[in-house]
């Protein structure tokens, strides 16, 4: 049989000139691009510059469109091609396919991919006796290990990480060099003989005791000592990739008490690690979207639904039907699971509220007085990363907390910033964004900016990122806030343009660039407290909002906060609010808030009428405090949003009974939160168990919701919604309130990367500001 001869495009050379950016750096792009090459019979090179990626390729047509297809289809997991451009240029006659050295002349514009879990093949490498990183806990490769937390500069080369200082040894060297080693170019490559070492040592708390026996030993394997330690209760400070934890058995009842007492955190859950799947579901409810979550390379913290017969101490999450759990991510802590052979507690290595402890003489200094040993090294950690929090709704990912594992992937913003700009954020849950075109990059969750270390944390974040990125602002975008320190921070920049945001509409817009939409919504911005247009305490809000503007549609009816910021933290003073606002001063006596709290009552009342230090608000957040007082889980409160936390667990979910909420006016309507209170309180006065009054008030806030979005929709045609703030991380509300809006034909929009909670305000900001700069061409 004769074959056809192939055509002349088949044979005759073409060379491409391809452009690849996005995070193809440090992520084994270039060792993939050489495979590819080599496999496909192509010759050029491959190198690193400051945009990205750089290829020359030559070869036959039908190769070079494989190639091209297979360069975005077969990209390696942790990398992201966000555009790849392909430009034809005479060809050159090489013969064979290189890596070459990196290239920087311009402004950089690469990416720098976050930080990912421990791979299969070096997992295998670590539990191999026979392989010369058995038991080595910083064994990486291309595919896995530090990224974000050790780069001190770009191009990603080792030079311009924290492991600078560890000079490679030959037999790493060849790896290095190798193409055909999955360690080609892995710039935290190391061996035993090479890299970091592990070491334990004791807190300055504990050698200021007297030696007790098991622990103070010396050993030669530090993890097996620390997990001993572990086992016998001691609290032990483990440093892991952007930062330290603080460790402890998670059945070991007194363990678990003395690290909460020492950390000075009395309810909020802590975070635990389990070695496996296996483990994982003797503690907790999994479904396959949340096995995919705890699998992932990210390694986040994933919100699982707690088996009721968990062996947990009793500490670890008090009165929480919900249990935080991680698998390993790191080498260090597979080994350490693996010794310890149970789960522990792994929560950030803080004093509550402050920046989790990254530099080695600071956590000896902050952790000294909680961890009574030190499971260190001497690889330097660059910057603070702490763990990521997330859970699943409706079979997808929802993002609570933003950091390991994500950032500093970019943020696609809907519309590009046509200057270079800067968002500070909030106060609580803070985070910063710098955007440079669409690419918006959103910060590591720093914490709240209520202290100074945490708002030096911010500061130094904001310098890390403006010379990582090479992004030089124009704009500051802030809150309207004049107390934030964020705010401040804005504020006292020179020589750039400043732009205020009011808070909701940054909620709105974060939900709308999320989803890669502009609007226009009906936005439901519902959280704890955010400063209005008007000056006042904003936080039940309706609002008409695209990426440039928004008005108020409507809001819950104010109520005074008695005492201002004291209402906060004590949910029993907005119960004396509605209560006050529900029966017209007259408050039923019979009420067990009001006997609980009957010696500060009628003071906190009469000032409350009088008008001193009670600002008013028409929050969601303080209305959800108020049904928990009312019902009588919570006067006072440990930790922001614990009192709707525990409502939300309370109630009952078989029970469809609703509370009817009054909504007055056409224009800017006023919904009557105090009829839900009154609604509340009447049932538990008749007798009606707690957890069906905690399932109707939930049932109640969601039928109201779903009612204001039907009557803004009348009025103004609109059928998109977005649900944002922090109260929309119940998921009872959630996912009541979008199935309701569903079958009356709105198409609901829900956060997926960003944080509802103010984690998210800084993106939100960067969308206003980006939609705002755009058209004002």
């Amino acid at each position: 049989m004769i074959q056809d001869a192939p055509n002349e495009r088949e044979t005759v050379p073409i060379r491409n000139l391809i452009r690849v950016e996005g995070t193809v750096q440090g992520v084994g792009f270039r060792p993939f691009i050489y495979a590819l090459a080599v496999r496909l019979g192509l010759a050029g090179y491959v190198a690193n510059d400051e945009q990205g990626v750089i290829i020359e390729v030559e070869g036959a047509a039908p190769a070079l469109a494989e190639f091209q297809t297979r360069l975005r289809s077969d990209a390696p997991i942790v990398a992201c091609v966000e555009r790849a451009s392909a430009t034809v240029i005479p060809p050159r006659g090489d013969t064979g396919f290189i890596i070459a050295g990196s290239r920087s002349n311009g402004p950089h514009r690469t990416l720098i991919a976050p930080d990912v879990a421990a791979c299969g093949d070096c997992l295998r490498e670590i539990f191999d006796p026979t392989n010369r990183r058995y038991r080595y806990p910083f064994t990486n490769c291309t595919n896995c290990g530090p990224r974000f937390t050790i780069v001190r500069d770009i191009p990603y080369d080792r030079q311009c990480t924290t492991m600078a200082g560890f000079a490679m040894c030959a037999l790493c060297a060849r790896e290095y060099h190798d193409p055909a080693d999955r360690r080609f170019h892995a710039q935290p490559i190391c061996c035993p003989d090479c890299g970091p070492r592990l070491r334990l040592v004791a807190s300055p708390r504990s050698l200021a005791i007297d030696e007790r026996g098991a622990g103070t030993k010396k050993t030669a394997d530090p993890i097996e000592a620390a997990a001993r330690l572990l086992a016998c209760g001691e609290i032990v400070a483990v440093k892991g990739l952007g930062g330290y934890h603080l460790a402890a058995a998670a059945a070991n009842e007194s363990a678990v008490a003395k690290l909460r007492a020492r950390k000075h955190r009395e309810d909020k859950p802590f975070a635990l690690m389990v070695s496996n799947l296996d483990q994982a579901r003797v503690l907790a409810l999994i479904d396959e979207a949340e096995e995919r979550l705890l699998l992932s390379a990210r390694r986040p913290i994933v919100l699982l639904r707690r088996n009721p017969q968990a062996p947990l101490a009793s500490a670890v999450a008090p009165g929480n039907r919900f249990v935080g759990l991680m698998l390993p991510y790191t080498p260090l802590h597979h080994l350490l699971c693996e010794a310890i052979g149970e789960p522990i507690v792994l929560t950030s290595g803080n004093v509550s509220e402050e920046p989790i402890a990254y530099r080695d003489g600071d956590a000896m200094e902050r952790l000294g007085s909680i961890a009574d040993w030190f499971l260190t090294h001497d690889r330097p950690i660059h910057i603070r990363t702490d763990d990521s929090v997330v859970r699943a709704a409706g079979g997808r990912e929802v993002t609570v907390r933003r950091s390991r594992g994500y950032a500093p992937a970019p943020l696609k913003l809907p519309l590009p910033a046509r200057r270079p700009l800067l968002s500070c954020g909030a106060e609580l849950k803070s985070t910063f964004c710098l955007v440079r075109g669409s690419s918006a990059f959103l910060s590591s969750h720093i914490g709240d900016l209520e202290n100074y270390p945490s708002l030096l944390s911010f500061i130094e974040g904001i310098e890390h990122f403006r010379r990582l990125f090479e992004i030089d602002p124009k704009i500051a975008v802030h809150d309207l806030h004049p107390e934030y320190l964020s705010t401040r921070y804005a504020l006292g920049l020179r020589g750039i343009e400043l732009m205020a945001v009011q808070h909701h509409h940054a909620h709105i817009a974060a939900c709308l660039a999320d989803n890669g939409e502009y609007g226009p919504a009906i936005g439901a911005a519902f959280d704890g407290l955010g400063y209005g247009a008007d000056a006042t305490m904003w936080g039940g809000e309706f609002l008409i909002a695209d990426l440039c503007s928004f008005r108020r549609a409507g809001c819950f009816e104010p109520v005074p906060m008695p005492g201002g910021a004291a209402a906060i933290k004590e949910p029993w003073r907005m119960a004396l609010a509605y209560l006050a606002a529900a029966y017209a001063d007259e408050a039923p006596a019979d009420l067990d808030v009001f006997r609980r709290n009957r010696s500060r009552w009628d003071a906190v009342a009469a000032a409350m009428r009088a008008g001193v230090n009670s600002p008013l608000t028409s929050s969601a957040g303080r209305l959800f405090d108020a049904a928990a007082a009312i019902v009588g889980l919570r006067d006072r409160v440990n930790y922001e949003g614990q009192a709707a936390v525990e409502l939300e667990q309370m109630a009952d979910a078989a029970e469809r009974g609703s509370y009817p909420a009054r909504v007055n006016g056409c224009g800017a309507m006023r919904i009557c939160g105090a009829d839900l209170v009154r609604a509340a309180a009447d049932d538990l006065r008749a007798g009606t168990p707690r957890e069906i009054v905690a399932a109707r008030f939930h049932n109640g806030m969601a039928d109201t919701i779903v009612k204001v979005c039907g009557f803004i929709r009348q009025q103004h045609g609109l059928d998109l919604v977005a649900l944002s703030g922090g109260v929309f991380q119940n998921l009872w509300l959630l996912e009541r309130v979008h199935q309701s809006l569903e079958s009356l034909g709105f198409r609901v929009l829900t956060h997926r990367r960003v944080p509802a909670n103010d984690g998210g305000i800084a993106f939100g900001q960067a969308a206003i500001a980006a939609a705002r700069d755009s058209t004002d061409r």
